[in-house]
């Protein structure tokens, strides 16, 4: 690799006036390519050159914002609609229920405990900081449901701190436990120990990175250094960790897997051979390309599995606990064509006159719940559900019984917590949750198929005020396409005010999800990447040719993952969009294993180290792809300090490079919101984001917001 200085391109074409960022990073020669990088020293956020350019483009952006009419009302609307508050399914541990609950008005989740009919809080973030910048990450009730491990994180860092509570007083009885990360926390019985998954100190990890992470057995009340080291010796940093045990506490299954990687490797091991300290670990063959999990209860029976082994849209099987491989196993419920596995549970308690699977699929991204015979797979029935929505969550009562509870969500309906009864079949709203917010009026929701250009159909929830296209409106349109993530229905608060305003909100199933299964994730990442991007192109397509989208008042919003799908169809074919929002997005491709989180996605998008994926990486890196002179929308990247899943330094890199680049009408501005992260905020703050990206389309898009149509 060598490097040479770049030249010095002048001012800006721009017809705005923008922060001065001199063009004075390298240009590198990578497998014999020349890659330059001129806004380099923008990836480090403490040097006084970055610190003064960022403050400029604060400036910039409030002076920008100000411009918005309607900003202040979205606002309103928006604070309106996440007021409601809402619940997470329980979890039954020793006559405790335990939930994640929001109080209408209120800005965080507590952890509260319900017993006896009533519904106390365990754990209150905002009394811990009542700045609201500390969020609850997870959690985890001992079997008997006494004790509880909780993850503490601030900033939006998600660097977690564990503790564990005592259940009755509150009381830290454990704790604190730092370097965890959402760590799974799997208990023994008693509540005396559990295993959990923590990273090395930076001085231990080969790299000196902090990242190598290992499974450790911790007993209650002794120091943390003390830990035993139980799994994880010799694998690489990228290697991520799942930990589980049975109820009885005689079966212990840890699960490996290359970052984000579409396949797993698990081992199980008997506690009653040796003690949980020295666990037999023996692997589980499962088959070398195959992503499985394994549903623990009490007792000596077969292991129940999710699996995709042999199975792209997924099958449970049974398979005895002397871990044979697939060919021994037996299919209870296997991949039924056109639906994709997503969660099942076991009921079997005593009122029921046989055994039964609760089975949740989605059918084209849209949930549906079927119940099956335990024994032989044989179907018994379907639940109802509310709409064309998404289940969530599902949870059972460990020791059996024949309740279950999940969350239920679609496009218009806030999350609520529904609880069935297998032995009446009535399916009705957990009383445990706050009251139910009522669905948003005013929009309808259809499903529409587009074709790719290789002709594979992909699906486009669209969002409208008339259920059909009556005539071309402001559109806005979304996706994802990455790591297997679907885009299932949810409560969509940002688009509700902008279709009752006479706007159209469009999501699109793109490859690189999980939409259609194993299978249409693999068809979108890698060497396929370019599936992700011809789908959105189409979805976009489809939107004008069929009447939902008004020509010159189509926008594109992306968050993370989406971010980088937003910003490769900027650059693709800036003249198709009239603005762009990007939060958080990942837009450095040659450099992205190098900040954050990138190392452990390397299995989706490829790595810059070697020659071949380097050039496709390279091939639609949106960093790399802005050209000088183009006419660029409206662009507004959003960024938040705290995150460290996705380095800011990406959208300050692309800032620039569009500013410097653009010659469009459209401002180019960067929001960056301080003190917050990747994942949970508070109620206001979302409220806050989604008012600032809708009133940035309304005023770009030419939407009058207020109710009164296009302006």
């Amino acid at each position: 690799m060598t490097v040479s200085p770049p030249r010095d391109a002048g001012p800006t074409p721009a017809r705005h006036t923008y922060p001065a960022a001199p063009r004075s990073g390298p240009v590198e020669v990578v497998h014999g390519r020349p890659v330059a990088d001129p806004y380099r020293w923008l990836e480090d956020p403490r040097d006084p050159a970055t610190v003064a350019w960022s403050a400029a483009q604060d400036l910039l952006y409030a002076e920008e914002e100000a411009r918005w009419p309607h900003r202040e009302a979205l606002r309103g609307r928006m604070a309106a609609l996440l007021a409601g508050g809402g619940s997470g399914p329980p979890v039954p541990r020793g006559g405790r229920e335990f939930h994640l609950r929001r109080e209408a008005g209120r800005e965080l989740a507590v952890l509260a405990v319900r017993e006896g009919g009533r519904t106390r809080v365990l754990l209150d973030p905002l009394e811990a900081d009542p700045s609201g910048t500390t969020v609850l990450d997870a959690w985890e009730p001992s079997w008997e449901g006494d004790l509880v491990a909780v993850q503490l994180s601030s900033g939006g860092t998600e660097h977690s701190v564990l503790s564990v509570l005592d259940t009755v007083t509150g009381a830290v009885v454990d704790g604190p436990v730092d370097r965890v990360r959402r760590s799974p926390v799997a208990w023994l019985p008693g509540g005396r120990a559990f295993y959990y998954v923590r990273r090395l100190p930076p001085e231990r990890g080969p790299s000196g990175a902090g990242r190598h992470r290992r499974v450790y057995l911790h007993e209650v009340g002794t120091p943390a250094d003390r830990d035993r080291e139980i799994f994880g010796a010799g694998r690489p940093e990228t290697q991520y960790y799942t930990v589980a045990t049975s109820p009885d506490g005689r079966l212990l299954v840890v699960g490996a897997s290359e970052g984000t990687a579409p396949r797993n490797d698990l081992w199980t091991a008997d506690l009653t051979e040796a003690g949980p300290d020295r666990p037999r670990l023996r692997r589980l063959p499962h088959g070398a390309d195959a992503r499985t999990a394994v549903r623990l209860r009490p007792g000596g029976g077969p292991l129940l599995l999710r699996t995709t082994a042999g199975a792209p849209r997924g099958r449970i099987a049974a398979a005895s606990r002397d871990a044979t491989g697939p060919d021994r196993w037996r299919t209870l419920v296997g991949e039924q064509p056109g639906t994709v596995l997503q969660e099942f549970a076991v009921l079997d308690g005593p009122a029921l006159d046989r055994p039964l699977l609760a089975v949740v699929r989605t059918r084209h991204a849209v949930g549906e719940l079927t119940l099956h015979d335990a024994r032989t797979g044989v179907p018994a029935g379907t639940v109802p559900l509310p709409g064309q929505g998404t289940i969530n969550g599902l949870t059972v009562r460990q020791e059996g019984g024949h309740e279950a509870w999940f969350t239920y969500t679609d496009h218009v309906t806030p999350t609520v917590v529904l609880h069935y009864d297998a032995v009446t079949g009535r399916l009705r709203r957990w009383p445990g949750g706050p009251p139910a917010v009522p669905s948003a009026g005013g929009v309808s929701v259809s499903q529409e198929v587009v074709r790719s250009r290789d002709g594979t159909e992909v699906r486009l929830f669209v969002m409208s005020p008339a259920g059909r296209p009556d005539r071309p409106r402001p559109a806005v349109l979304t996706g994802y396409g990455g790591f297997g993530a679907s885009m299932t229905p949810g409560f969509t608060p940002q688009a509700v005010p902008w279709v009752r305003a006479g706007g159209v909100y469009a999501v699109a199933c793109v490859r690189g999800g999980g939409e259609e299964g194993d299978e249409w994730h693999r068809a979108g990442r890698r060497e396929y990447k370019h599936n992700t991007f011809d789908d959105f192109d189409a979805a976009a397509d489809h939107l004008l040719r069929a009447g939902w989208a008004a020509p010159g008042r189509l926008g594109v919003l992306g968050s993370s993952n989406g971010g980088l799908l937003a910003a490769t169809a900027l650059t693709r074919r800036p003249q198709a969009y009239a603005a762009v929002v990007c939060a958080a997005p990942l837009l450095d491709m040659v450099r992205y294993e190098l900040s954050g989180m990138g190392a452990s996605w390397r299995d989706e998008y490829g790595s810059a180290r070697d020659p071949v994926e380097f050039a496709r990486l390279l091939a639609y890196s949106p960093y790399h792809q802005v050209r000088e002179g183009t006419r660029y929308p409206a662009v507004l990247l959003a960024v938040f300090d705290g995150d460290t899943r996705v380095d800011p330094a990406h959208a300050r890199k692309m800032c620039a490079a569009l500013q410097w680049a653009g010659t469009g009408d459209g401002p180019v501005v960067l929001r960056a919101e301080r003190g917050v992260g990747h994942g949970t905020r508070g109620a206001s703050r979302s409220a806050g984001l989604y008012a600032d990206v809708m009133a940035f389309f309304a005023h770009h898009l030419n939407l009058d917001v207020t109710g009164g149509g296009p302006a």
